[in-house]
């Protein structure tokens, strides 16, 4: 078995962290298996913050404004470059 790698992106008190052998490597919020996906997919359903709160006690606003600024940061990477 090979090693695991692992990435942590801090978004003020919060953290998304990529691992390896964490949900195929996919963004998650630290100390949690909720991926930044995850997270994306409940708003874009139509669910509330304190919903999504409410199904997943473990999140709090902090950690779901990290996976939204993580979006946002990997959004920007991948978007073609603006004509100045």
């Amino acid at each position: 078995m090979g090693k695991s790698k692992t990435t942590t992106k801090e978004f003020g008190a919060a953290q998304i962290v990529q691992q390896s052998g964490v949900r195929s490597g996919q963004p998650v919020v630290a100390g949690t298996r909720l991926t930044v996906y995850d997270i994306l997919e409940c708003f874009a359903s139509g669910m509330t913050e304190a919903q999504i709160i409410q199904d997943y006690p473990k999140l709090t606003p902090e950690s779901i404004r990290a996976a939204l600024a993580y979006a946002a940061e990997r959004e920007r990477r991948l978007a073609p470059g603006e004509a100045s």
